[in-house]
């Protein structure tokens, strides 16, 4: 294994080194070398960038850890770093996910790889307790798609402690556990359903586990809503979001809607449609102060809704991106208000940055940003893709 580390003019890298002005010293991003065009893959990576505000040095990359798995896709890490500085993160197609110690940012290291819990296969999301444990979304039982998975907790090298099986026909023949929130408040996990190959079928659920044991509470099946001109609102769960409170959670759809769950304390949670973004496909959301923030995929912007009456949210910010630009991935800042973003399209090969206003919730795009288009230092002569960005927490 290869940690490629590169000196900052300025800056230390030293664990535990003082906190810039505006937050975060550091991104780390989960990348996978490939030129589409080409049909070239190379190995998925973890990579570290210099993004301190006050930095003359700017997306400057610090280091570079690849694994020796060939990339199929990268794609989701932690939603923000853990505070114990272990991230994972999973190549979705290899069925295969990695834990970083990343409490060093200039020597990241590997400290395990693991695949399938059991017979649950495909790990997808993560959420990290503070007992270092992490509790995980499987999609699939068994090879290829045709079984509901799980949710899975695992201790902090990816192995199995217990697993919950997702399968409830009586309130959904198909679903597939996607995302998820830990609601430590509540003893509550809330996960969303939606399969990777969004063609494949839909799922209309979002599950309620009990956090202690993972016991299965229910399976809230969304209202549809009254728009009618595609699939419904309710169709395929994206994203749960606890809000400032600890107690409240919204969840989206990649079909843009966003639901509030109701009860979560109870046994016999229901599921309220609070607000139509109107678009055809969202994606990743993240909860800024009382501010929601998502990734509108279909219209090429990032919204920022007020949430402060979590029935009654309203857009107060708005970011358009042009051309192919496709924002997918938001991640938050976590002791400031810069969001990054990640993408499809032409915004595949960039990671972009924006702020926002903690007092109004207006979203301002930054003018920096980084390419991931270079020669890497590992002999990679090509693009990279990343997907999963988190700031460093100092």
């Amino acid at each position: 294994m290869l940690v490629f580390v590169f000196a900052l003019t300025g800056a230390s890298l030293q664990r535990g080194s003082a906190q810039p002005a505006g937050g975060s010293r550091y991104l780390f991003a989960w990348c996978m070398e490939t030129t589409p065009a080409a049909k070239r893959f190379g190995r998925d990576f973890i990579a570290v960038f210099d993004i301190a505000s006050d930095s003359k040095s700017f997306g400057r990359l610090v280091a570079m850890l690849p694994v020796g798995t060939q990339a199929l896709m990268a794609h989701h890490t932690n939603y923000e770093m853990p505070a114990n500085g272990m991230l994972f993160a999973n190549d979705f197609m290899a069925g295969q996910s990695f834990v970083f110690d990343l409490r060093d940012p200039s020597q990241p290291h590997l400290v395990a790889q693991f695949g399938a819990a059991g017979p649950y296969t495909y790990p997808h999301s993560f959420a990290t307790l503070d007992n270092g444990n992490v509790i995980a979304t499987y999609q699939t039982k068994g090879s290829g798609d045709k079984v509901a998975g799980a949710v899975v907790e695992l201790d902090g090298k990816g192995r199995v402690i217990r697993t919950s099986d997702a399968s409830d026909p009586k309130a959904d023949s198909f679903i597939r556990p996607y995302s998820l929130q830990v609601v430590p408040k509540l003893n509550r996990v809330v996960t969303s359903s939606s399969d990777m190959n969004l063609n494949v079928a839909s799922s209309h659920v979002v599950q309620i586990w009990r956090l202690s044991d993972l016991k299965l509470i229910k399976s809230v099946v969304l209202p549809a809503g009254p728009r009618r001109w595609q699939k419904s609102v309710g169709t395929n769960s994206a994203e749960p979001r606890l809000l400032a409170d600890g107690v409240t959670v919204l969840v989206g759809t990649f079909t843009c809607g966003l639901y509030r769950i109701n009860g979560l304390a109870g046994m016999n949670p229901t599921a309220q449609l609070v607000y139509d973004f109107g678009d055809r496909l969202c994606a990743i959301p993240v909860v800024a102060g009382h501010y929601w923030v998502e990734a509108i995929m279909s219209s090429h912007s990032v919204v920022s809704l007020d949430v402060s009456n979590p029935s009654q949210p309203f857009e107060v910010g708005h970011l358009a991106f042009g051309g192919n630009d496709i924002p997918h991935w938001v991640a938050l800042e976590p002791s400031g208000n810069r969001i990054v973003i990640t993408g499809m399209g032409e915004m595949a090969t960039r990671a972009y940055f924006a702020t926002i206003d903690p007092q109004t919730g207006a979203l301002t795009l930054d003018p920096r940003s980084i390419s991931f288009a270079r020669t890497w230092p590992d002999g990679w002569n090509g693009t990279a893709v990343p997907h999963g960005a988190v700031f460093s927490r100092n």
